[in-house]
């Protein structure tokens, strides 16, 4: 995992350039937003087991059979799985909206997910709406204006959102 500013050095380097201008700008920018990006973490990792169990609620909700006798929840040893999971997926999405990159998501969390859950029989379908659901919450909270540093937060909001697409296309 490489933070923003590893990765443009070493994108650099490998291509034998100098960083140009709009790598710097786009750095510049990343640090103008930090104090932005550590509000949304701090909310997102202060509320991450409401955002899960209320996922998860939700979803058992709209998809019943899943704790129902012989579902992929069913038992509190899954049940219990299903929700670290969940824990998971938001712990990686928070480091990578702090990080400013997704490719901690991707190496650490995401690359492979897919497969084990189809070799265990989980539908990947129902993590991806689980994953929809924390998204939905995990934004309401992060875009939340009291108490937090003022100013457009909707470039990081919309990072937010593509980190939480990337984490359920990748299981379903």
């Amino acid at each position: 995992m490489f933070d923003a500013f590893t990765k443009v050095v070493s994108q650099a380097d490998a291509r034998g350039e100098y960083i140009g201008d709009d790598k710097i700008n786009a750095l510049n920018q990343l640090v103008a937003d930090g104090n932005k990006r550590i509000d949304a973490v701090n909310r997102i990792t202060s509320n991450s087991s409401s955002i899960v169990a209320n996922a998860a609620r939700s979803l058992f909700a709209d998809q019943p059979q899943l704790i129902s006798p012989g579902g992929n929840a069913y038992t509190s040893r899954r049940m219990a799985a299903c929700l670290r999971d969940m824990e998971i997926i938001l712990r990686y999405v928070t480091y990578a909206v702090f990080a400013g990159d997704g490719s901690v998501l991707d190496d650490r969390c995401l690359n492979g997910l897919r497969e084990t859950y189809t070799a265990l029989g989980v539908p990947g379908a129902s993590v991806a709406a689980g994953v929809g659901k924390m998204k939905e919450a995990a934004i309401a909270i992060a875009n939340d204006r009291a108490g937090i540093t003022q100013g457009d937060c909707s470039s990081l909001i919309a990072e937010l959102g593509a980190y939480f697409d990337r984490a359920a296309s990748a299981v379903s």
